[in-house]
Parts: structure tokens; sequence; C-alpha cells
């Protein structure tokens, strides 16, 4: 495995890995797949807000799987704050990419100065929870039935990292 950053010419297998995700999981309160044109938008906010789109790619080239942080609330206070998301293509599942991808994560929004990590996991998603954990992420927050799919009422529960940056966080 390799770890690498995406870009546009990785959107065909990130889209693969999203609409697989709302098609078959709670990973994403969506319903519909997504569209190339919704990833061409996805990767042009991460270009502009200087977020990175990060990867694992296999021997032959595969994307495995990707992890990326975006704004977490467009408010002027929140900005050592980012939401990051995680997603690992299904085939490749159980190879500790999550885990890798997280770690990159963690140090990506160290290096960018942001303060605080947050995920947003669906509470019955159990894999994911215990992969914060075992990075020192803590449970903050529940909101019960915050989404409804596949029929039910899901509940959603966010996880924090505190980094130790920024050294000389201001105000404005």
């Amino acid at each position: 495995m390799k770890i690498i950053r995406c870009d546009p010419t990785h959107a065909e297998a990130i889209l693969t890995i999203f609409n697989e995700a709302i098609a078959n999981s709670t990973a994403l309160y969506d319903y519909k797949p997504r569209t190339p044109a919704m990833m061409q938008a996805w990767f042009e906010a991460k270009t502009k807000g200087n977020h990175p789109v990060i990867g694992a790619i296999n021997d032959e080239g595969t994307l495995m799987g990707f992890a990326s942080y975006g704004t977490f609330r467009a408010w002027p206070a929140y900005k050592y704050s980012v939401e990051h998301s995680v997603y690992v293509d299904t085939r490749f599942r159980g190879q500790g990419l999550g885990k890798a991808l997280l770690r990159e994560v963690i140090a990506a929004a160290t290096a960018q100065d942001y303060h605080l990590l947050i995920g947003g996991i669906d509470a019955a998603n159990t894999v994911s929870i215990s992969l914060h954990r075992s990075l020192g992420f803590s449970h903050c927050a529940s909101i019960k039935q915050a989404g409804f799919k596949f029929g039910r009422w899901l509940d959603l529960e966010f996880y924090q990292l505190i980094l130790p940056s920024p050294a000389m966080p201001v105000d404005g």
C-alpha cells in the first residue's frame, strides 16, 4: 500500500466508493448516487479550501480508500476545526487502511495548524467508532434520530480529537 494525495484523476474511483456507501450503508446519510459533476465540484471545494484528499493505492494503482476533511461550520471562529471522513472500498476492508488513512488525516490537519478534528459517525457503525477510539478520539455528542434511511431512524455520534496545533491561535 502507498499513501498518495488524490487529484481529479481519482474522481471516478472515489465516486464508486461514495456511491457504494450511499447505496449500501449509513456511512453517508444520502439517498441518491453522486454524479461526475458533483465530484468535480467536490474536488474544486477541496482545492479552494486547501483540504487534502488522501488516498491509499495498491501495487496495481487501484485506489483502495480515501480520506479528507473540510469546513466544520462556516463561521470564522470555527477556523481551527475541521470535519473529516474516511472511506475504504469494500474489497479492501479489514486490512488496516482506515487506520492508515486516519493517521494521515491527523498528520495533515496538524501540519495545517488545525486544532480539532471532528468525525460524524452513525451510531451503529461500531467499526468506525472503534477505529476512532483507537487513535485517541473521544465521544463528544449524540444526536438521536438525526437521519432516516433504510426505513429506520439513525442516531449520529460525534467523535473529536484535539490536536496540539496551532502554536499561536489568533482571533479574526
